[in-house]
């Protein structure tokens, strides 16, 4: 019998069976890719090119949407009167998005990838158009939530085919490949976002993404070609119903809590006893459930648990981090649309270099414990360094930061996937990966809200101290700072201009320090995962079939 110790030091030893069960059918290399083989590296490497270009595409799909929304962002709430819920247009993507992720990685098991793929970016062609044809902040809300659920997909799969095509031990040299696609995405969606912000209007920043994914769904309809699972298709309706009720009303009692209700209100209270019960009612509907979308077997597994937690904490930082800081250089240093984006190009810039280093060391050396650890104290770093902004300096002091917060995410976030992946069996890759995205995405989608609630209610609340008296009130009586745009706060006069500035400035930078211990937890976490060994094959084998629904088969 195998102990969990040994599972922890090589998950898949190489002396594991190597016959192939009918799991999987299909031809991409992936069963019995041996790399030490020259001539079947070269058949692969034709083999993956066209899936490699289909992947760039759908990320690129992903992150070029991010970086043009985000510049557009202060104008697009500015022109539909909803500053004030702004947070819902970045929560509503990512909540959407978040409930999707183990409901994407469980079908992707049982069905395969390429037709979640399919409904994924055909869901996301359908928020953009949604979103482009807004006429008020409601409609906006309503169509990015749509797109959250194809996003939610994107990414998830994307990373889950990577690993049914390349080993762990060379997938390392890949994350250059998928920073590439981000880097891009960097540089080419801010001067495309202010482009279009400025010139044809916001509306394109959604419209652009149905031409790209048309592109993404041809790539992926008529060249992708990956295993198809045999197993029998049992949907977990409950599952994924409950699982998402809950996430839910976790997010909405961390949005609300604070601004629109006061903590101990009933209506917070009631949300927090929803998620408990409904937590519970999840964890019942699992232990029965034939194909659980998120089994709990999963969290007999030390390395998992830990990343999933680490994972978490980060995506609180993060996100929170983030969100806000396009609007903030928009508004308080007065850059474009256009300035605001490539401003964050140091923090790409240095994600990329660091990505493509570690990946490279990692492949070439199988350690990579070290670099979510110094990664996660870098971000800490980061961190301080942006709660010590403030209006009077200059803004390289800004682009410093974030320079310094990219070193650290390319140290950490694409080790925390591979380390998930490398520890189950190929058939139950999709769920794992989508369970460890699912908890850090909460973890985003938390950060979101609760710093979107706080800068909101924290700007309110200097508005009313500093500005002078009936400035606040517009037509009718309704809130003048709901209509505020970047172009409209540089018009206003000197005295009102350097008020709406100060507010913006000390209603979101403080709120980074209290980010801090949230990243100070993930690197206790990270220390005590264990350094399992990389595989260096994508084998299936009739042992990881019959782990496929259970921890990973030597942790039995």
């Amino acid at each position: 019998m195998t102990t969990t110790q040994d599972t922890e030091r090589d998950p898949f030893p190489e002396t594991a069976p190597t016959t192939v069960v009918g799991a999987y059918t299909g031809s991409i290399g992936v069963v019995g890719w041996e790399p030490g083989k020259r001539s079947a590296e070269e058949k692969n490497t034709q083999r993956l090119l066209p899936i490699f270009l289909g992947l760039m595409v759908a990320m690129l799909l992903a992150a070029l949407d991010q970086t043009i929304f985000s510049t557009a962002l202060p104008t697009i709430v500015g022109d539909l009167d909803g500053v004030h819920q702004m947070q819902w247009v970045i929560t509503g993507y990512i909540l959407a998005s978040t409930v999707m992720m183990p409901v994407y990685g469980k079908i992707g098991d049982q069905v395969g990838r390429k037709p979640v793929l399919l409904v994924a970016i055909a869901l996301f062609m359908l928020g953009s158009a949604i979103s482009g044809m807004a006429t008020d902040i409601d409609w906006m809300i309503g169509g990015r939530v749509v797109q959250g659920l194809g996003g939610g997909g994107l990414m998830i799969l994307s990373q889950t085919v990577i690993a049914d095509i390349v080993p762990p031990r060379d997938r390392g040299r890949y994350m250059g490949l998928i920073g590439g696609v981000f880097a891009l995405a960097s540089v080419a969606g801010p001067l495309l976002g202010g482009w279009l912000t400025t010139g044809p209007g916001w509306r394109w920043a959604f419209w652009i993404n149905i031409p790209l994914g048309l592109i993404a769904f041809g790539l992926f309809a008529f060249l992708l070609k990956l295993p198809r699972p045999q197993n029998q298709v049992k949907v977990d309706f409950a599952g994924m119903i409950t699982l998402g009720a809950a996430t839910v009303a976790l997010i909405l009692a961390a949005t609300w809590g604070g601004s629109d209700y006061a903590w101990d209100s009933w209506q917070i209270l009631s949300l927090f006893a929803a998620v408990v019960v409904l937590s519970v009612v999840f964890v019942l509907i699992e232990r029965k459930a034939a194909q659980p979308v998120l089994p709990l077997s999963l969290f007999r597994s030390r390395s998992f648990v830990l990343t999933m937690s680490a994972g978490l904490f980060m995506g609180i930082a993060m996100f929170g981090a983030l969100g806000y800081m396009p609007t903030y250089l928009q508004m308080v240093h007065g850059a474009t649309a256009t300035e605001s984006g490539l401003l964050m190009i140091p923090m790409m810039g240095s994600m990329l270099i660091t990505l493509i280093v570690t990946g490279q060391i990692v492949s070439r050396t199988g350690r990579y414990k070290i670099f979510p650890l110094v990664g996660m104290v870098i971000i800490g770093v980061a961190l301080v360094l942006l709660s010590q902004l403030s209006v009077d300096l200059p803004v390289w002091r800004v682009c410093l930061a974030l320079g310094v917060l990219g070193l650290g995410l390319g140290m950490t976030m694409q080790i925390l996937v591979l380390i998930v992946q490398n520890v189950f069996s190929p058939a139950m890759v999709g769920t794992a990966t989508a369970g460890n995205n699912f908890f850090r995405q909460v973890g985003a989608t938390l950060g979101s809200a609760v710093v979107g609630s706080l800068f909101a209610s924290r700007l309110m609340d200097l508005l009313e101290q500093r500005m002078p008296a009936g400035t606040m009130s517009g037509a009718g009586g309704s809130d003048a700072s709901a209509g505020f745009t970047p172009e409209l706060v540089h018009t206003l006069p000197g005295q009102i201009q350097s008020v709406v500035v100060g507010a913006y400035n000390d209603a979101l930078i403080p709120i980074y320090l209290w980010l801090v211990p949230f990243v100070a937890v993930g690197a206790i976490l990270m220390f005590f995962v264990p350094e399992t060994t990389l595989r260096t094959s994508n084998r299936i084998t009739s042992e990881d079939t019959a782990s496929s629904e259970k921890e990973p088969a030597q942790q039995r």
